[in-house]
């Protein structure tokens, strides 16, 4: 059993229960600035060893691994304290927010030896699993091109005072999602283009970045995939739409994961037509109120991880993925910006990364 040190209890509620649902994971501190949601989160867990200094939890020996939950900004600093300390790492999307710094991340980890992996959860939905399973198993023969997007009224995350500030931009705080998925089974992509804007309902509520985008992708193979995100207005019912879906088309089939319903359909190389639901499991993934936390991914992906430490094999999206991954969200902010297509080299080269170090090829 390892020992887990969780630093930021907002989205790090989720990473408390699955630790403590967990036979293969022991909670042994948590840690946030604001010790009334430390007493807040030890009340509601019962779980009393907490403290507002992460240096005291670094300074742990017993932890093996600490699982970062604090804002984007702060992720490289508290990742490389992690490491300094000789311990693995978990970080929650987007993983880092600075790319000129990845570089003396990838240098650090190297001589440290330690683990790290990124917290993109939602590979870990039953519908997803279910999908890159069929992929891997040949269901659908030749991959031919990925679709996939993030659309939500969220609305209510602008109540939170940090999401109105300069640095929130929901190209990294939601499309990072569907992107991962474009990722996960286009790896190389090549070059990006996108628009996007920030539409009434964003601005009326303070936003100051787009909210509304959509993108094109192109994999150094040849291939296309597209993402889009609309985050500040209504969504259709969810028996017509999914807020998240990726959508795989192949040679001989098609699949379709619908992430929060739980939901997937497949039309494999036979013709057959399927369709799953896991409304059975809805206890496991959704613990708290409503679906804004999604407990029982973080447990499947915590226990992965813990997998990956005692058996030696790599847990992925690793650290380099995790940071291609990011190239891939400055080329689409600079698309936005610019109104170009933007080449993912271009962004690596103007960060100090070289793009061969990050290759899947």
């Amino acid at each position: 059993m390892l020992e887990l040190g969780i630093l930021g209890l907002g989205e790090g509620r989720s990473t408390m229960s699955a630790a403590l649902n967990s036979s293969k994971w022991h909670l042994k501190m948590i840690c946030d600035l604001s010790l009334d949601l430390c007493r807040k989160r030890a009340d509601e867990f019962k779980m009393y060893e907490f403290t507002t200094d992460y240096e005291e939890m670094l300074a742990d020996q017993a932890i093996d691994v600490i699982a970062i939950y604090t804002p984007d900004h702060l992720h490289i600093q508290h990742i490389k304290m992690a490491l300094e300390h000789g311990k693995h790492v978990v970080c929650t999307k987007p993983f880092i927010d600075d790319l000129s710094k990845a570089a003396e991340l990838i240098a650090l980890q190297e001589k440290t030896g330690k683990k790290i992996f990124v917290g993109q959860s939602s590979r870990f939905f039953e519908p997803m699993k279910k999908q890159r399973a069929d992929f891997m198993d040949g269901a659908i023969g030749e991959l031919i091109t990925v679709e996939s997007h993030y659309h939500a009224d969220h609305r209510w995350f602008l109540e939170k005072p940090w999401s109105l500030q300069q640095s929130f931009k929901w190209l990294y705080g939601g499309l990072s999602h569907p992107v991962d998925f474009i990722r996960w089974y286009l790896p190389n992509i090549q070059e990006v283009m996108g628009y996007g804007m920030l539409s009434s309902n964003g601005q009326k509520g303070g936003l100051q970045h787009p909210d509304t985008m959509h993108f094109i992708f192109k994999s150094t193979d040849g291939r296309v995939a597209r993402v889009s995100g609309c985050y500040t207005g209504p969504v259709q019912p969810v028996t017509r739409d999914s807020e998240m879906t990726c959508i795989l088309r192949g040679t001989q089939g098609c699949s379709q994961g619908d992430y929060m319903d739980l939901r997937y359909a497949i039309t494999d190389k036979t013709g057959e037509e399927r369709m799953l639901t896991w409304e059975h499991k809805l206890k496991h993934y959704f613990r708290f109120e409503g679906k804004s936390h999604h407990a029982g991914e973080y447990q499947n992906y915590l226990e992965y991880f813990a997998d990956s430490i005692e058996q030696g094999f790599t847990a992925y999206p690793d650290l380099k993925e995790g940071i291609g991954t990011i190239a891939v969200l400055h080329a689409m902010d600079k698309s936005l910006k610019e109104g170009r297509p933007v080449q993912i080299a271009e962004v690596m080269k103007e960060n100090g990364l070289d793009p061969k170090t990050l290759s899947h090829e």
